[in-house]
């Protein structure tokens, strides 16, 4: 028997989202992505493995007039992302498939953004979950070099395609972006600012001929370490969790 799915608020309250209580379930990742987009009113968005809709649904939140679509492969959260994207009154197709089998239509439209948060973990790094919808989502089987060719593939010219990912597979994602993309931007993500970045967001544009750049880190918590049962976020990053505001690229390049 299916246990009922929890509703769950993001942004302060400003979303709330449909997701399983036992599977994967979205944290501030997605937020911290969809963050990072400098998404126009009018513009299209491409969100590849959405899962139950959260970054795009908290892109949405920010520049309401998007026109969304959302490539999930698991049925359950491909319809939790519709049953989300309906309740925000989002303008947004979720497209249940592969995202290395794109339906025809999805294979002629071309996008001014692409995101994406693919699977963190290699499969044999790691203990596989007992939960198949998590295993999915948290364990990658389909390489990053796929996941860049096919959001390079959708992309308008001078589009830009945002990922996070974890920090040790950067040399993966440089190296798939080569022959695809250009402007490359890492923006490292440190838990404190004592810390090695364990999360990075990658940003890189069609056709961009900027060089590679790497920004100083993004610190999410103040202090050397956690000391009370509460949230120590900056507040630069509490805005962005909270009250849906943009994450600054610090001189960001736009060749």
């Amino acid at each position: 028997m299916t246990e009922p799915d929890t509703r769950d608020a993001f942004l302060g309250g400003r979303l709330h989202l449909w997701q399983p209580r036992r599977g994967y379930r979205a944290g501030i990742d997605p937020v911290l992505l969809a963050a990072a987009v400098p998404a126009k009113p009018g513009q299209s968005v491409l969100d590849l493995g959405c899962g139950v809709g959260a970054a795009a649904l908290c892109l949405h939140c920010r520049v309401p007039e998007l026109a969304l679509t959302g490539v999930e492969r698991q049925g359950r959260y491909a319809d939790l992302a519709r049953r989300n994207a309906a309740a925000a009154q989002a303008r947004m197709e979720v497209v249940e498939a592969d995202l290395t089998a794109l339906p025809s239509a999805q294979r002629q439209q071309q996008f001014d953004h692409v995101i994406a948060n693919p699977p963190y973990y290699q499969p044999q790094t790691r203990s596989r979950a007992a939960d198949a919808g998590r295993e999915a989502a948290l364990a990658e089987d389909t390489p990053l070099e796929r996941w860049i060719d096919v959001a390079a593939r959708r992309l308008a010219p001078k589009g830009m395609v945002h990922l996070i990912q974890r920090a040790n597979r950067l040399p993966a994602l440089l190296a798939a972006i080569q022959t695809r993309l250009g402007s490359p931007e890492i923006l490292p993500i440190a838990p404190r600012a004592d810390r090695a970045a364990e999360l990075i967001l990658l940003r890189a544009r069609k056709g961009g001929r900027a060089a590679f750049r790497l920004h100083a880190p993004l610190i999410l918590h103040d202090g050397p370490q956690h000391v009370r049962d509460e949230d120590s976020y900056r507040p630069e990053i509490s805005a962005v969790l909270r009250d849906a505001a943009p994450l600054g690229w610090p001189g960001a390049q736009h060749g």
